[in-house]
């Protein structure tokens, strides 16, 4: 099954029947009066949150969808049928964004949770609501409600524990399949992982959920390789392994580049703990290891550096391990259930980059208004995706 982590789709929920004009009329019953009924209510646009889907391809071939209308009222005080609600299913860590893609709608994080995004309309009322005293026979009946429509993002989010980063070829996709039975594509060239990789990896009797996302560059931030939109997978972690690639002359370099393309895009990725690990460290003599972790200890700040080799398997239970006493620490300050996400995008690929003199700050207004239901107001950051980087070229 093709990966999509997003989809712009259209919602529509059903207008209200309308309401009947009509009269009681029997033989030999004098005062029948009015009895036209009520027009049934619109259809609801409802998301489910399921716990068997990791992917939004069902929304790259239907964009569209839209509730049923509510049926009309009918004499003898029939009201009208309601029309059924179009039920969306999402994966887990699935958020819906308005238009702009600047407010986060709603945020999918437990399997079961539905929400109502957009409500049908009332149905109008038939001249038998009308009726008084001194207005026995009116004819007066109402045209139901219309319903709500707009446009939305769905992003996906993968919901993990601890994230991989690094650069292209530092071994995550390597660690991966070594700590856990997951089969990552594995090659000697840059860009092997094209898609974000899951895996369950065990630690004593404990066990946790590892994300292998595709590399970082130079410039990702700005469109540079594959872009850094996938960050947004392990905006959920509570831990990073930063991998960095012993057999390179310079892994402070190394370090550095991908520590600015995750503040660049922001997040808070860049305040989450991470472990740093020298990969690769069966390919390295014992002075050359000692001499690349010094360099490595000095860049991150005084950080305990770790030496791996996922390919030979050294030090994967001390990772591990550290890994998981992160993970204990986050969840006893912030509980156990999966973290929430912003609004943060991130940038796509881009099919000519070159680096940018000038940098423009982009307006940011107030928060965006929106006349449906919101569920959550949080602030958020721009959002650049492929399709706008086409266009503007």
């Amino acid at each position: 099954m093709k990966f999509l982590d997003q989809a712009k789709i259209f919602i529509k929920s059903g207008d209200g029947g309308a309401g009947a004009v009509a009269f009681r009329r029997e033989k030999y019953i004098e005062f029948g009066g009015p009895d036209g009924g009520d027009g049934g209510r619109g259809g609801d646009v409802i998301v489910e949150c399921v716990a068997n889907l990791n992917t939004l391809i069902d929304y790259r071939y239907q964009q569209h969808f839209k509730a049923e209308k509510g049926n009309h009222g009918m004499g003898k005080n029939r009201t009208g049928a309601g029309g059924q609600p179009v039920v969306m299913k999402l994966p887990v860590g699935t958020q819906i964004l308005t238009e702009d893609r600047e407010e986060v709608i709603a945020d999918l994080t437990e399997p079961g949770q539905r929400l109502v995004l957009l409500r049908g309309g009332d149905g109008g009322f038939g001249n038998a609501h009308y009726k008084t005293s001194t207005n026995q026979a009116p004819r007066r009946a109402d045209t139901g409600w219309p319903g709500q429509e707009m446009w939305v993002w769905l992003r996906l989010k993968l919901i993990a524990d601890c994230g991989l980063v690094g650069l292209p070829n530092a071994g995550k996709s390597t660690f991966l399949a070594a700590v856990t039975h997951a089969r990552p594509k594995i090659a000697d060239y840059p860009f092997t992982t094209l898609h974000p990789n899951l895996g369950v990896a065990h630690a004593g009797e404990e066990e946790f959920i590892i994300a292998d996302i595709p590399g970082l560059i130079e410039g990702a931030h700005e469109g540079a390789g594959l872009g850094d939109r996938f960050l947004g997978h392990i905006e959920r972690c509570r831990v990073l392994l930063h991998l960095i690639d012993g057999t390179q002359e310079d892994v402070a370099e190394a370090y550095h580049i991908v520590r600015g393309e995750l503040e660049s895009y922001g997040g808070g990725l860049d305040e989450k703990p991470e472990i740093v690990c020298l990969n690769k460290c069966d390919a390295l003599v014992p002075e050359e290891i000692e001499e690349k972790l010094a360099a490595l200890t000095e860049a991150s700040g005084g950080a305990k550096v770790m030496p791996l080799s996922g390919a030979a398997g050294i030090g994967l239970k001390d990772v591990l391990f550290g890994l998981l006493a992160r993970i204990k620490e986050s969840r006893e300050e912030q509980g156990a259930g999966p973290l929430a996400a912003g609004a943060t995008g991130g940038t796509g690929k881009a099919s000519s980059w070159q680096p940018s003199t000038d940098q423009d700050e982009d307006d940011k207004g107030g928060n965006a208004v929106w006349d449906g239901r919101t569920f959550y107001d949080l602030s958020a950051e721009d959002y650049d995706d492929d399709e706008e980087d086409e266009e503007e070229e």
